[in-house]
Formats: structure tokens, sequence, C-alpha cells
């Protein structure tokens, strides 16, 4: 069977940067219902069509992958909006409630008076290189579907 609309597809990947640095790796495989928008959309083209067996090496840019950094997306908070007794210092992941929900950001600096997050994804602007395998390639059941995901 071939990765399609609807199928799950099971893939083991290393992922890398432009200096060949691993950023993320799944040796074990992990299952994407394909073209539900699971993975980024640079490797999920990619995969179209392929069976298991395939193997490949795929450069995915950036806009087709995490996109650009947003600039508005880098904010400025003050140093109350923070739990107390909480420490932070540049470089830690927080989660931050929003009026649609919970969003992830990364903490650039610590001030006096405030901390300045950024809310892009860690990999927004950077080109990412993939080695895939694709271990396996079945029809989603009704439910995945209807999930809009694999299921275990």
């Amino acid at each position: 069977m071939e990765a399609g609309h609807g199928t799950v597809v099971s893939l083991k990947y290393v992922l890398k940067d432009d200096e060949g640095e691993v950023l993320d790796e799944a040796d074990t495989p992990i299952d994407y219902l394909h073209g539900y928008g699971n993975i980024i959309p640079g490797l999920e083209k990619a995969l179209e069509g392929a069976e298991p067996g395939h193997r490949d090496s795929v450069e995915v840019e950036s806009v087709d992958a995490y996109g650009e950094p947003d600039p508005a997306a880098v904010l400025s908070l003050p140093l109350d909006s923070i739990p107390e007794g909480m420490e932070v210092e540049p470089g830690m992941n927080v989660v931050g409630e929003t009026a649609q929900g919970p969003i992830g950001m990364t903490v650039r600096e610590v001030n006096d008076d405030n901390i300045v997050v950024d809310a892009n994804h860690p990999l927004a602007g950077r080109r990412l290189h993939f080695d895939v395998e694709v271990v396996d390639v079945r029809a989603a059941s009704e439910k995945e579907l209807e999930e809009g995901c694999a299921l275990q």
C-alpha cells in the first residue's frame, strides 16, 4: 500500500539541521495519518506515494516546515505575570495561557521589570533535513479518520 490521504504511515527518522547536528530522531516507528496535517507539510508531501521499505533523505525549507519566525510572537510580559516562586531564565520553555488555550514559549530575556518570551516554534525559520524510512502503510480505521490522527 502507498502513503496517501487517509492512510496511516509508520516511519523512523533522523532530523538534522544545516550543520548536520541531530535535532530529533525516532528509532521506534511513529505513526501519523497521512493527509491530515499531522506532520510538517514538506515531509508529508515528500512521503506521498511511499511504500514500506522506502528510504529517503528529504530537505524541507522553513516555509514547508514550521514557517518563518513571526516578530509579533515575541512578547514582553511584566514579571508579575510569572507565577509566584517560579524561577525563569533564558532558554527555558514555559507554557502560557491564552484565550485560545495553552501555548508553548521560550524565555529569551529576564529583566528587572519584564520577561521576553518567544511563542514561535523553536525550529521556525530553519531548513530541516530528514533521513526517513517508511516501515509500514495501512488503511486508517473509521475512528482514526474521525479523530484526524493515528491511534494506538
